[in-house]
């Protein structure tokens, strides 16, 4: 399947954890567009979650565009993007990380530290 762990110890939720490893494989090539992903029961089974953990995190993916469900053929990574829909998704994307960060409590000064960590890895 996919090779994903959960920490079930993080602060972060696993329906989080899920999705961002999720975009972390579309990102680096890993999951090619019109990869399948396993099924919902499945991939929990296999990392130990609730069906509605991992059904929570394809819901998001593809409120993002990440993926796309094909009903009873199961969910598959989105096809390539043209430059119009990345610049688009990339903006709501950004802006939901803005909102989350403040909502946490992070400063502003402090984001771009956080984003020049991740980006070190």
């Amino acid at each position: 399947m996919i090779d994903i762990k959960i920490d079930p110890q993080s602060a972060v939720p696993p329906f989080e954890q899920l999705r961002e490893a999720v975009i972390a494989r579309i990102a680096s090539g890993e999951l090619a567009p019109g990869s399948k992903l396993p099924p919902v029961r499945s991939l929990a089974a296999e990392l130990g979650l609730a069906a509605n953990t991992v059904a929570r995190s394809y819901k998001e993916l593809e409120a993002a565009g990440f993926v796309q469900t094909q009903g009873r053929n199961g969910t598959i990574v989105a096809p390539s993007l043209d430059d119009a829909d990345r610049h688009r998704r990339a903006l709501q994307l950004t802006s939901e990380y803005l909102m989350t960060m403040t909502a946490i409590g992070v400063p502003r000064g402090e984001i771009d530290e956080y984003l020049d960590r991740v980006g070190r890895r």
